[in-house]
């Protein structure tokens, strides 16, 4: 079996696979606000396992999902995996104590959340620190100059932004280096190609998707009748009705495309993003068979006809009646 190619994260040392273990849906527990339906934790060790030794090799997380609980499963993983994992993580989002969050990327508050985080991840130092949303009443300059100073402490080795505008990267950079931009990215969720893709292409800051099955639309026989009654995703926009009819049509579409190569829809969807500007692809898994097949996408490189097929789909999409991005879901 292939080994899984690699990529410089942005202006890092960090050669990643071009995807990553996302670990949302791990975290899910009924009493948090984005509940993904059951995760058995065994379950979830094991499927970061199973990722590791295919080659996958780094896990994004954050103290937001499950609130905590994400984290904890990561820990118990990559307990004696460290060495062959980077672990990125996120801060600034709080509890607030009645079922909602709200964000504080004061210093404090971002070395608070950082000291947390390695108590649960049960390591000294994460691989890459990314500021959860923006935070309006803080200075973006003012969080990211404590970012830099954890850096230098040595509790974190590399800063990123996560759905943060191209405006509070830019003003990030004055104070020091970004090394990514996390965003929500999709074939039908595409609102970062006007100005986010190209910004940090052109300033060499390296790309993580989120979402980048679209909540598992581009799974393979996803059907939203199997949802739980609570899951989160079954009062989203895109898994309601006109447009969830819209999209199925288009991922059928899509899957016509990828069998054609003898690949899974998921598949193609992963190499469209890698195609198009994406440094690193995260896609939540929950199974060891998840695992492995996350791997085994990313070995695949499509022919550009393909592609080109999946383009032209997608633009007679986005010409339709229900044109539009599904609100953030906050799983980023």
């Amino acid at each position: 079996m292939p080994d899984l190619p690699r990529r410089r994260l942005g202006s890092s040392d960090l050669s990643i696979s071009p995807v990553g273990v996302g670990t949302a849906p791990m975290g899910s527990t009924p009493d948090w606000s984005i509940y993904w339906g059951r995760q058995d934790e065994g379950d979830a060790v094991r499927a970061i396992h199973a990722a590791i030794d295919e080659g996958v090799n780094w896990i994004d997380t954050a103290p937001f999902y499950g609130w905590g609980r994400a984290e904890e499963i990561v820990g118990r993983a990559i307990r004696d995996r460290r060495d062959r994992v980077f672990v990125f993580t996120k801060g600034g989002t709080m509890n607030d104590g009645a079922g909602g969050d709200f964000m504080d990327l004061s210093p404090a508050a971002i070395r608070g959340d950082v000291e947390a985080s390695l108590r649960r991840l049960g390591t000294d130092r994460v691989d890459l620190l990314q500021l959860h949303d923006p935070d309006p009443s803080v200075p973006i300059e003012e969080s990211w100059a404590g970012v830099q100073q954890l850096i230098d402490d040595g509790l974190v080795r590399y800063g990123g932004l996560s759905n943060h505008p191209v405006e509070l990267i830019e003003r990030a950079l004055a104070v020091g280096p970004v090394v990514s931009a996390q965003h929500r990215y999709n074939v039908f969720t595409r609102d970062i190609e006007s100005d986010v893709l190209p910004f940090c292409r052109d300033r060499g800051i390296g790309v993580l998707s989120w979402s980048s099955l679209g909540e598992g639309l581009l799974s393979d026989g996803f059907q939203v009748e199997r949802l739980e009654a609570n899951d989160f995703r079954r009062s989203s926009p895109n898994f309601r009705e006109p447009r969830y009819s819209r999209i199925r049509e288009l991922v059928a579409e899509l899957a016509g495309f990828a069998s054609e190569a003898g690949r899974g829809v998921s598949d193609l969807a992963i190499a469209w993003l890698l195609a198009h500007g994406v440094t690193g692809a995260i896609v939540g898994v929950r199974t060891e068979e998840e695992a492995r097949q996350l791997a085994d996408a990313a070995r695949w490189t499509p022919p550009g006809d393909v592609l080109g097929s999946v383009d032209a789909a997608l633009s007679r999409f986005e010409e339709g009646p229900t044109k539009g991005p599904d609100p953030q879901s906050r799983s980023g």
